[in-house]
């Protein structure tokens, strides 16, 4: 079964899914839309989903360093109803603290210009969030 890796910012929207074997993430893009909009971020999803056949959504909720939820993991679960309620499948919440500054040191490691990290971080952080639900599910 496929799964469906998201992290959404609120003007981007990193994806990355998984194998049929649920094993490995891999990077698949990123979604830029309008601040705050929602439609076009689940409009997006829903493409993806119906292309890939994806079964599953692990979608990234962005908690504070002390565990609080903030403005931004809300924004995350108001997306996640919307999602559910669109495409009638689970999507699961994981905790996301810090998977942007690790795709970024990534890129750093690996000597990437600053505009190609700029591009990239999104959808690396999702794979980063996929991969880390398919570790700790894993068969």
């Amino acid at each position: 079964m496929k799964i469906l890796g998201l992290d959404l910012g609120s003007k981007t929207l990193g994806m990355a899914v998984s194998d049929s074997l649920e094993i490995i993430a891999n990077p698949i893009g990123t979604v830029r839309f309008s601040e705050n909009d929602l439609q076009a971020a689940l409009e997006a999803t829903k493409k993806v989903v119906k292309e890939l056949d994806v079964k599953k959504i692990v979608l990234g909720l962005p908690k504070h360093m002390s565990g609080d939820i903030g403005i931004q993991a809300e924004y995350c679960l108001e997306f996640k109803k919307m999602l559910e309620k669109e495409l009638s499948l689970e999507v699961v919440m994981i905790d996301e603290r810090l998977t942007s500054q690790m795709a970024e040191r990534v890129m750093l490691k690996a000597d990437i210009s600053r505009s190609k990290r700029k591009k990239n971080v999104d959808k690396l952080a999702a794979t980063i969030i996929l991969q880390t639900y398919l570790d700790i599910h894993s068969k």
